[in-house]
């Protein structure tokens, strides 16, 4: 079962997930897939801090029977700057939250969640003290104008303009913030927003001519192309 619910960290969610026990006879766990979303998490897995960086297709995940997941997921551009790494070097992995702050700080962390009754307050409360310490969230200007223009459509020049960059400088901006470029990031926004407006019912080719697909032929090929399976399977 999932679970969320705003997070006191800005422009972030706190999430929970508990995975089932398989039935009598099932054999091995189902795969669950982790789409793209422009995002990266902190996760409570297992005993064990992770990072999660943006990733550029769906992440392939077998879970174990009984394993539990508690995860802070940041805004698009938001977790570098309380993280401390580029997003670009942590793209399409996951890695201990230990080769990404200081060993000993990690461990704390870790025991703190540990002998904690609520994991997700402890994620919470040390993004917090991350974010107070750096005096305020970072590049609060570029991120807004990034993801508004993407979402928009515009092209990359008009978003780089908006920015106030040219578009290499802007490129190289969205590399740190996003780990990718803006156009990668723009169909990852797209494709969700595209997902939503079909797991909420609406029309296959409404919902290409509502998220900004040249046609349904083409909202297809970029939901198999980012998630590696059809519309019609991710929203059954």
């Amino acid at each position: 079962m999932y679970e969320e619910r705003r997070a006191r960290v800005p422009e972030a969610v706190l999430w929970w997930q508990d995975a089932p026990g398989p039935a009598p006879g099932s054999g091995p766990p189902p795969v669950r897939r982790v789409l793209p979303d422009g995002c990266m998490d902190l996760i409570w897995m297992d005993g064990a801090l992770v990072v999660a960086g943006p990733d550029t297709a769906a992440h392939l995940v077998r879970d174990h029977a009984g394993s539990r997941y508690v995860g802070l997921r940041f805004g698009p551009g938001t977790a570098p700057g309380i993280l401390g790494v580029a997003a670009c070097e942590l793209r399409d992995q996951r890695v201990p939250l230990a080769e990404v702050w200081p060993e000993a700080e990690a461990r704390r962390l870790s025991e703190r969640a540990a002998e904690a009754a609520d994991p997700g307050a402890v994620l919470e409360e040390a993004a917090l003290g991350r974010i107070r310490a750096a005096g305020g969230p970072a590049d609060t200007a570029l991120i807004s104008a990034v993801v508004g223009g993407v979402r928009a459509g515009l092209p990359v020049a008009e978003v780089a303009a908006g920015a106030g960059l040219g578009v290499r400088q802007l490129h190289r901006r969205c590399l740190d913030a996003f780990g990718y470029g803006p156009k990668t990031l723009g169909r990852i926004l797209r494709m969700n927003h595209a997902l939503a407006l079909a797991r909420r019912g609406m029309p296959y080719v409404a919902v290409a001519g509502a998220a900004g697909y040249a046609d349904q032929a083409h909202l297809a090929r970029e939901v198999k192309s980012l998630t590696g399976a059809t519309l019609g399977e991710l929203t059954r």
